[in-house]
């Protein structure tokens, strides 16, 4: 399939009437969060997917606005065609709480004071950001979210998704992360918030409507830039090459082409970012432990997503062995998790630029449907004590037309069928044991949806049960469900 743009997009607002309770016990009220949608939503509402976005970035994520010639901070993976496929699923990207992009943070004005929040701006953590996000989920009448994807800071809202919502999120994308800040992370934010700080046009968050404190910010993001690049990726971009002359020039001008470059990067980054937001934003980083209160493994016990998770082999950032953690923890807790290490030579800004081999492993995980995305779960069942009269009764009742059959301990031992019944009827049969067929041929949740219609093409079945490793009946998978699986892949 040709890989295209989603086109001009809008930004959309959401203006919450529910208070956002924080972690630390305070609460903003009447809060906005600004977001950005591509593609549709489908009539049963399971084709949606959350995007998060990084420290610096913000609910633009693909498309183009009105005139702009860059497109959106995640355009190479957004898109008709693409990883995200928008003529599959409905994208839905926002800013984080707590950020300077249309999303209320310490730039917005202060219902209570008329003057924009500044310090007064209640300090946030990465579950806070992820409450804000559930709110904007419900707004869409979306109960469970088919996937959430982020890289960085975005990966962090992933894993909390998956830990605080459980049951709401189908499958998780988690990129270039990690379960917890380590102190060489900590100590990056602390160098960068600390520039903020001894930047004189600060005034302690007090800025607005005056001079922004544009070095210290410029000067926070030239630490964390550096931070997102590799050495090999900054020997390949720059080398030791100078800027604009021929010859050193022996004083403390800008010389090297990789010191324009960070100064470049520090400038651009003021006129689009806000210096108290970096604070926040940072902190909440900083805060972000999983394991807070006990092992990582402890943590995703009740987690029910399937997980993808991808590291970049030149980060050094959030190196791989950070992954790998979560993986294991993962593993340790017998969640479904594939793991995948990018080589790339980008550092930890390869999430962002490595569009052939994202587009690759991330449409492969969400496009592989196994045997729990499709099953019913919310089905009908009886005992072997029972009467063909009941059976009968509980198919008429329930609309269906396959009936597994429990034995005392609550496991599966047969089947019976509607045809079941209807001989049954037929031949003047009164048993249930007498029609119902003892050799039952199952599928587990976690076997490919490719498995499952083989075994039911070989044994001419229309249904199979879904069973767990005790034999207890989870759901059913029939053919009429696979049917409406084709016809949505189309």
């Amino acid at each position: 399939m040709k890989k295209g743009s989603v086109g001009t997009i809008q930004p959309q607002f959401f203006n919450s009437k529910e208070p956002l309770v924080l972690e630390s016990g305070e609460k903003i009220e009447n809060f906005t969060i600004a977001y950005e949608t591509y593609g549709h939503l489908n009539a049963d509402k399971s084709n949606a997917i959350l995007i998060c976005h990084a420290l610096s970035g913000d609910a633009h994520a693909a498309g183009f606005y009105e005139g702009d010639t860059r497109p959106g901070w995640w355009d190479i993976v957004i898109g008709p065609g693409k990883a995200f496929d928008t003529d599959k699923y409905f994208i839905i990207s926002s800013n984080i709480i707590g950020g300077c992009k249309g999303s209320t943070g310490p730039s917005s004005v202060n219902p209570i004071t008329n003057k924009p929040y500044g310090l007064s701006f209640p300090v946030i953590t990465i579950g806070d950001m992820v409450n804000a996000q559930r709110i904007l989920i419900r707004f869409f009448g979306i109960e469970r979210l088919y996937a959430v994807a982020g890289g960085s800071m975005g990966g962090m809202q992933v894993l909390s998704w998956t830990v605080q919502y459980p049951e709401n999120v189908k499958k998780a994308i988690v990129i270039a992360s990690t379960a917890y800040s380590t102190p060489q992370q900590i100590a990056f934010n602390e160098v960068g918030r600390n520039a903020i700080y001894h930047d004189p046009l600060w005034k302690n968050g007090d800025y607005y409507g005056s001079e922004v404190p544009a070095n210290g910010l410029g000067i926070a993001r030239m630490i964390g830039h550096i931070t997102y690049l590799s050495d090999e990726s900054m020997h390949s971009k720059f080398g030791r090459k100078l800027q604009g002359k021929e010859a050193l020039g022996y004083n403390f001008a800008t010389e090297f082409q990789v010191e324009s470059y960070l100064q470049y990067q520090g400038n651009s980054f003021t006129k689009r970012f806000d210096a108290n937001s970096y604070l926040y934003i940072s902190k909440a980083i900083d805060y972000f432990d999983l394991a807070r209160e006990g092992s990582l493994s402890d943590v995703f016990t009740g987690v029910q997503s399937r997980f993808l998770v991808i590291s970049v082999s030149s980060d050094w950032l959030y190196p791989p062995y950070q992954s790998e953690a979560i993986v294991s923890a993962l593993t340790t807790n017998e969640k479904e998790v594939n793991y995948c290490e990018i080589k790339s030579n980008f550092g930890h800004d390869a999430f962002l630029i490595e569009g052939g081999q994202l587009n690759y492993i991330i449409g492969r995980f969400l496009s592989h449907t196994i045997v729990s995305d499709v099953m019913a779960t919310e089905i009908p069942v009886i005992s072997e004590n029972s009467s063909i009269k009941d059976a009968a009764g509980i198919m008429i009742t329930r609309g269906v037309n396959h009936l597994p059959v429990l034995d005392e301990k609550g496991m599966l031992t047969g089947i019976v069928t509607s045809w079941d019944i209807a001989k049954a009827v037929a031949l003047g049969i009164k048993s249930l044991d007498e029609i119902m067929s003892r050799t039952v041929i199952t599928a587990t949740s976690d076997e490919s949806i490719e498995t499952a219609t083989k075994k039911m093409e070989e044994f001419v079945i229309s249904a199979l049960p879904v069973v767990d490793k005790e034999n207890h009946v989870i759901g059913l998978v029939s053919s009429e469900g696979l049917s409406r699986l084709v016809g949505q892949c189309r």
